[in-house]
């Protein structure tokens, strides 16, 4: 069984004479909004001035904005990063988890239920928790949100969903839509606004208590369908840009509907906001539904993926499912009014696991010892100071049998080779004026030594041999 302990406010004064002390001051709200595939610099906010992301744009205007953040090369690792402040091979996330509640997808791997998550910690610290979107760390009974410290829970467990038939498409398919635990059935009704409004309503019933919230939006990730205000947009730009700068106004649209309740809320002051993404855009391309009679509805030939890619990395190479930065660097911004200086960069490494301790330092909550061992790192040091040292001096990434560190400006990919079941080595380095275009591996075996042996070290400590499931 799983025991959370925690002590609560610390950061805002400990006082023996309660009847003595002054009224602390309110804890902050906690909203996390996580988009998903979103690239490297998809946002007028990151130097992008195709697309039109006003919403995203006045969060960074208003809050921190961060130049080298780092998620994860796919979505699960991501999440479990984010929930856990883990490396996720801890919990047994080293590949695809779960998506099918019903077992159609042959997969029988869950983030391990022991785990301890940021929303575990934060109900416990007498907030509400809710989740609303993507869950994507296993659909097994007794390992969904409701059972990882969400009280409130809408949207599909799996990795993705039609927007409109709400089916998981690749495959055979499988319907993906719960509320709570109950699969929910609402064909024809577009998936975004369904769960863009239930976070606004969780925002209503809550605006009178602390509140955490995260909001997992499923776009710009395919299929590329967009709002209808965005469906026709952006008509001379080329494809891919253009089909993937639809779905990601899209999302900027669904983010302001939630930061604009905030406002009309009088919540805004003291309610901290994180925008992130959970890895770089995706270029994923294929023949579309190979199978008649789909479980979706949807013909043979129905195409539905990213058509060939459509994110911008600027000077940066790769895309989602790889670990050159443009699959794991993507944009992240936190604002908080009543605390934090508005239009602020901060250019020192972070990572989403450094969230989990970030939100509790910030909400003067602290853990007891005999809680896990967390990975992530507080940013607080380096929100309050633009100078600060960042607390990563190495960077791990893990998934499947492929995995990067980076020391410095020094990235050493291994990548399983599947034909010859060897791992080849890839040695890049990031100060170069195009950064990660050569391999330098055959000129520096010593640094691919060197990194390896990081790497070995690192992967003997944190994976798990259980799968979580």
């Amino acid at each position: 069984m799983k025991i959370v302990v925690i002590l609560p406010v610390i950061l805002l004064g400990a006082f023996s004479d309660a009847q003595a002390a002054p009224d602390p001051a309110p804890r902050p709200n906690v909203v996390i909004l996580l988009t998903d595939d979103q690239g490297t610099l998809d946002a007028g906010c990151y130097g992008s001035a195709d697309l039109q992301t006003p919403h995203m744009d006045a969060l960074a205007a208003a809050g921190i904005r961060f130049t080298q953040a780092y998620a994860h090369t796919v979505c699960c690792p991501s999440r479990a990063a984010l929930f856990t402040g883990r490396h996720p091979q801890r919990g047994g996330v080293q590949n695809w988890t779960q998506g099918d509640r019903h077992g159609s997808d042959s997969r029988n791997l869950n983030m391990a239920a022991e785990e301890l998550t940021l929303a575990e910690v934060m109900k416990s610290a007498g907030y509400r928790t809710a989740l609303f979107g993507k869950w994507h760390l296993g659909a097994k009974p007794g390992h969904g949100p409701l059972d990882q410290g969400f009280e409130t829970y809408f949207g599909h467990l799996g990795g993705f969903i039609d927007n409109y038939r709400h089916f998981f498409l690749h495959g055979r398919g499988y319907h993906d839509i719960y509320e709570g635990n109950e699969e929910l059935f609402r064909r024809e009704e577009y998936y975004p606004d369904l769960l863009t409004e239930r976070a606004v309503q969780f925002i209503e019933a809550n605006k009178a208590a602390p509140f955490f919230m995260t909001v997992a939006f499923n776009l710009p990730h395919y299929p590329t369908q967009p709002s209808a205000k965005f469906k026709d947009a952006y008509p001379d730009m080329p494809m891919p840009r253009q089909a993937y700068a639809r779905v990601i106004s899209t999302v900027d649209e669904q983010i302001g509907r939630v930061l604009g309740k905030l406002d009309a809320s009088g919540l805004r002051s003291n309610t901290i906001v994180i925008l992130m993404s959970d890895n770089g855009h995706s270029t994923e391309n294929s023949a579309g539904i190979t199978v008649e009679n789909h479980s979706s509805g949807y013909p043979r030939g129905h195409y539905y993926l990213a058509h060939g890619g459509g994110g911008n990395t600027g000077k940066w190479t790769g895309q989602k499912a790889t670990f050159l930065e443009g699959g794991i660097r993507v944009p992240a911004i936190i604002r908080w009014p009543a605390k934090l200086p508005p239009g602020q960069t901060r250019d020192q490494t972070v990572t989403i696991m450094d969230w989990f301790p970030t939100v509790l330092e910030l909400c003067g909550i602290k853990a007891e010892a005999s809680a896990p061992k967390l990975d992530g790192r507080s940013m607080a040091s380096v929100i309050a100071d633009p100078k600060a040292a960042s607390a990563h001096d190495v960077l791990h990434f893990g998934w499947a049998k492929d995995w990067a560190v980076r020391r410095g400006d020094w990235k050493l990919i291994g990548k399983f080779d599947n034909k010859t079941s060897t791992m080849r080595h890839s040695l890049h380095n990031l100060a170069e004026p195009q950064p990660e275009v050569k391999d330098h591996a055959s000129e520096h075996p010593e640094i691919v030594r060197e990194l390896t042996a990081l790497h070995e070290a690192w992967a003997n400590e944190v994976e798990l041999k259980s799968t979580g499931g």
